[in-house]
Parts: structure tokens; C-alpha cells; sequence
């Protein structure tokens, strides 16, 4: 159901507020370059500092924008259940086409926690969810296991948002819950790799700045086109490290301020990168020929 390269897309900031008229710029870029789903409100675009009124904001702007292009995919996770729900429910009234659940954070609930936590977000839903597993920011892993009782017991459970780095996990997930539901990368530098195994796409950071060429590397896979997958795998790769040289979105955001894409301004606690790693970025951008040497 899912597919493709789909955009974690950045919310743009201006003198502390969203830039309204700066995110429909960019989501119509992203259509423009081959971007094939939007995320509004994922860690990319900084959900656990919008306030629910910022966050409620930002997805109805993706779905008026998107008018049907490509599906939006509304970031509407949430360490408290009732506050999922209840953004789940939101989104799906503004016309979200899916929604992407990141597992409860802090709480560090128990794998039947996730299972009970996920399924009461579903079953109150109406519109697809994806789950995301990033254990590294959460603090718990969503298992093989546990997803799989859920794409079982849950119909709109359609898949799950992989960024636990592990492509052994990854793969038992594709074993446990077959080629209907949709395992997709959410490692930039793992996107070919996971293809490999049955990915249907990407939940891409890389492709706020680059969006043609991570849509090309996954259209090439799907064609058959390996060596041309592997080219653009390769010449993304060093970009895609400058990308984490610091927590996500600092060096996407100071990224696309380099490039006049949008401000780089960040919402508290992020704070402007370092000197040191702003140079890195800028050197990774000019190789690949983004910036002028």
C-alpha cells in the first residue's frame, strides 16, 4: 500500500512559528521531484516540540497541499495513549490517508503494552497505521513478534517504519508477516539494503534536499535496475552521514539553509550545529554538488 521514497519532512520555523507558507513550498517540491508520500510531523519535523494546535496545523496543510498527489502520512504517535488516539482521530478527519505511530517513549511499556497501546490506537483510528520502531530514541523495541500479532489482529495495521538498524529483525518481521504488509526503512543508509529483503520504500530524511535521487535509487530496485540502485546508493551514502552528523533535523534543517530551501531555525532543546560538524555538512554538500566549491 505504501511505497517508494516518502519524505520525513521538515517543519520550517520562523521567529519561533511554523512557516505556513514555506511548507506548502516544500511539499510541492517534493511532489515536483518524485517524492511518492509525505510525513508531516515525524521526529524530522520536530513533533515532540509543535504544540497540539502546531501539530494539528501542520498535517492539514500537508493534506490541502497534497490535494491527492501523494498520500499523507501524519505523524500522530504519542507516549500517552489517549493523546494518540486522539491526534490519530484528528488527522483522520482532516483527511490523512495513514498514520505513523512511533512506540510510547519514556513509559518503556512492556511488549504486550505495545500490543495493547497500538491496538486501541487502531481499532480508534479508521485510517491505515504504520507503525515506527526506534528504539534508540524510545527506549523499547517493538519485536518481530509483537508486530506481527498486531498486523494479525489489527487489519489496519499495514506496516511498520524500521529503524532499529537491524536487518536480521527486519527480516523476521517479512517472514512473520508476509509480502501484504509493508516493511519500510527508516535508516536512510539502509534503504537498499532493506529493499533487498522485501522493503516497499523508504521514510527518508536525505529526501528533503535530494528527493529525485532517493526516489531514483528505489524506482530503479523496483524496475530491476540493480546497478543503477546501487550508483545512486553509493553516491548518497556520504551525504546521508553528514546528514547524522548531529541529532536529526539539526544538519537536515542547517542543510537546507545553506541551500535557501527554508531557515534553519530549530525549536529548543535542538540548538544550531556545531562549527566543526557545520563545516562537515558543508563539505558533504559541495562534493556532492549541491553547493558551489
Amino acid at each position: 500500500m505504501f511505497s517508494g521514497s516518502i519524505v520525513a519532512l521538515v517543519t520550517p520555523l520562523k521567529n519561533g512559528k511554523v512557516d505556513e507558507k514555506k511548507l506548502r513550498e516544500l511539499i510541492d517540491f517534493q511532489i515536483k521531484n518524485g517524492t511518492s508520500g509525505i510525513v508531516p510531523c515525524g521526529s524530522t519535523g520536530e513533533s515532540a516540540t509543535l504544540t497540539v494546535h502546531e501539530h494539528e496545523r501542520v498535517i492539514e496543510i500537508a493534506v490541502e497541499q497534497s490535494a491527492g498527489r501523494v498520500p499523507v502520512i501524519a505523524g500522530t504517535g504519542s507516549n500517552s495513549t489517549e493523546e494518540a488516539i486522539q491526534l490519530t482521530v484528528d488527522a483522520a478527519k482532516a483527511g490523512a490517508d495513514a498514520s505513523l505511530q512511533v512506540s510510547p517513549y519514556y513509559n518503556r511499556p512492556t511488549q504486550n503494552g505495545l500490543y495493547v497501546h497500538f491496538k486501541a490506537v487502531a481499532d480508534a483510528a479508521g485510517i491505515p497505521i504504520i507503525l515506527y520502531n526506534i528504539a534508540s530514541r524510545t527506549g523499547v523495541n517493538i519485536e518481530p513478534e509483537t508486530v506481527a500479532r498486531l498486523a494479525a489482529d489489527c487489519k489496519n495495521i499495514v506496516g511498520v517504519k524500521e529503524a532499529s538498524g537491524n536487518l536480521d529483525q527486519m527480516s523476521r518481521v517479512k517472514a512473520l508477516c508476509g509480502d501484504k504488509f509493508d516493511l519500510i526503512s527508516g535508516d536512510d543508509s539502509l534503504t537498499l539494503p532493506v529493499l533487498s529483503i522485501g522493503g516497499t520504500g523508504v521514510i527518508s530524511v536525505a529526501a528533503n534536499i535530494v528527493p529525485a535521487d532517493v526516489a531514483g535509487m528505489v524506482n530503479d530496485f523496483a524496475k530491476g535496475d540493480i546497478e543503477g540502485a546501487r550508483r545512486l546508493h553509493y553516491r548518497l551514502l556520504p551525504l546521508i552521514k553528514a546528514l547524522f552528523l548531529e541529532t536529526n533535523p539539526i544538519p537536515v534543517k542547517t542543510a537546507m539553509g545553506m541551500l535557501g530551501m527554508c531557515g534553519p531555525e530549530l525549536r529548543l532543546p535542538l540548538t544550531a550545529m556545531s562549527e566543526e560538524n557545520t563545516g562537515r555538512l558543508k563539505a558533504a554538500l559541495k562534493d556532492y554538488g549541491l553547493l558551489n566549491k
